[in-house]
């Protein structure tokens, strides 16, 4: 038997998956510099053309971010869009990494630290945001204990 929600699904594309993202920022040198050193992230192609100012962020050999100065103010979060951007990394050990470097940045960080995406979750990770306020989570799929602060609703979903 066939519903009207599944007759309106399209089978999946088996290779699809996410390439680069796109950020629009207020200041490319500003952000460049944080996620590189967050991140660690190479500089590989950059303009400095004066309405045209841009960087492509590498690892490795592989894209991963490119900052687009396109916009003035911060990242509105009561707005449609972007909810946040997560990168998994192996292990906690690897969060505290990215926690330190994000301290020493002097970003600001959500939930004091690093936390479970859930209650009772192996999950988790460290919510904070770059300098135009765009939210980001590092996280580590198991060895995170402690407390959620949300709960049972999704870390990463609030906050």
């Amino acid at each position: 038997m066939t519903t009207a929600a599944t007759a309106r699904t399209p089978a999946p594309i088996a290779t699809l998956q996410t390439g680069h993202i796109g950020l629009n920022v207020s200041n490319v040198a500003r952000s460049k510099q944080f996620y590189q050193q967050i991140f660690g992230f190479e500089a590989t192609l950059e303009s400095q053309e004066s309405g045209k100012l841009f960087v492509f962020l590498t690892q490795g050999d592989r894209l991963v971010l490119t900052l687009w100065q396109q916009s003035g103010g911060a990242f509105a979060k009561d707005r449609p869009g972007l909810h946040h951007l997560s990168f998994q990394v192996d292990s906690v050990e690897k969060v505290r990494e990215v926690e330190a470097r994000v301290r020493s940045a002097g970003a600001k960080i959500y939930h004091s630290g690093i936390v479970p995406h859930a209650e009772g979750a192996p999950s988790g990770g460290i919510f904070f945001e770059d300098p135009d306020g765009i939210r980001l989570e590092v996280f580590a799929p198991t060895g995170v204990e402690g407390k959620a602060p949300s709960g049972a609703a999704p870390t990463c979903g609030f906050f």
